[in-house]
């Protein structure tokens, strides 16, 4: 498989704050990715150096071999065109209906009319088992869940090649969090999209995962297939997975 997402030597700091130290990773077309790490540990800053939410300090970010950190504003939206993104807190528009918040990327970009996007929207929201009965109400008069539900549907409106999901099953209870996993699990199939996703979640990790990358100490502490996990002689992964307070981690604690 081709190299979808490359990052070589990236670094990124804030003031005397470095936050990424010289992250390399590759993600083929196809895969779903998983980067777990603690809280602060720079996996959402490492997702918004790719869509250009941030710029690095100095390393490369290549999409589909280009060079992204090189482009103009008018090449980096047309690349950025071809990623959804899934947020933490699903990041609705409460003055919009369901179907607006799903189709807003293409209403805003006037890509379809009204009456096409509103059937593009029912159609993405079954993909998430949402029916048309929610289409008209507010955010508000969704449950948390049902909102994550309504915010994977508009990330994948435009038929994304490649989607990012920050903490998907964060704030969610365990059967919720499943639900989601499997939602993210179907819809990746159906849309056939390369998949980065950010979490904390061990089990959500090993549901939607075909490979798992360890950020700690802004650097990539270990990478490899979801199997080899349990198994990997790394005292650091060793230690997150199984919530362990000794160990390499050491937790920054103010008196």
């Amino acid at each position: 498989m081709s190299t979808k997402i490359s990052l070589k030597g990236v670094h990124k700091a804030f003031g005397p704050k470095r936050v990424l130290a010289g992250v390399d990773l590759d993600i083929a077309e196809g895969e779903s990715v998983v980067i777990i790490g603690g809280s602060g540990t720079g996996k959402s800053v490492t997702i918004k150096c790719i869509l250009g939410l941030l710029t690095p300090d100095r390393g490369v970010i290549e999409i589909d071999g280009q060079d992204v950190l090189a482009m103009k504003p008018a090449e980096r939206e047309r690349m950025n065109d071809q990623i959804g993104v899934m947020f933490q807190g699903a990041a609705l528009f409460d003055s919009l209906p369901v179907w607006e918040n799903v189709a807003f990327g293409l209403l805003a970009q006037n890509k379809v009319s009204r009456h096409d996007a509103r059937g593009l929207a029912l159609d993405k929201l079954a993909l998430v088992g949402l029916g048309e009965n929610v289409c008209d109400l507010s955010p508000a008069d969704l449950s948390f869940g049902m909102q994550k539900r309504v915010g994977l549907a508009r990330a994948i409106a435009h038929d994304p090649a490649i989607i990012f999901f920050d903490e998907p099953t964060t704030g969610l209870d365990p059967i919720m969090a499943d639900v989601i996993n499997d939602l993210i699990i179907a819809v990746n199939d159906k849309v056939g999209a390369t998949a980065l996703t950010i979490t904390h979640d061990m089990q959500s990790a090993r549901k939607i995962g075909d490979r798992i990358a360890m950020l700690y100490d802004g650097v990539i502490a270990w990478s490899g297939p979801v199997d080899e996990v349990d198994a990997s002689g790394n005292e650091i992964l060793d230690q997150f997975i199984h919530g362990r307070t000794t160990g390499p981690i050491r937790m920054a604690l103010r008196a």
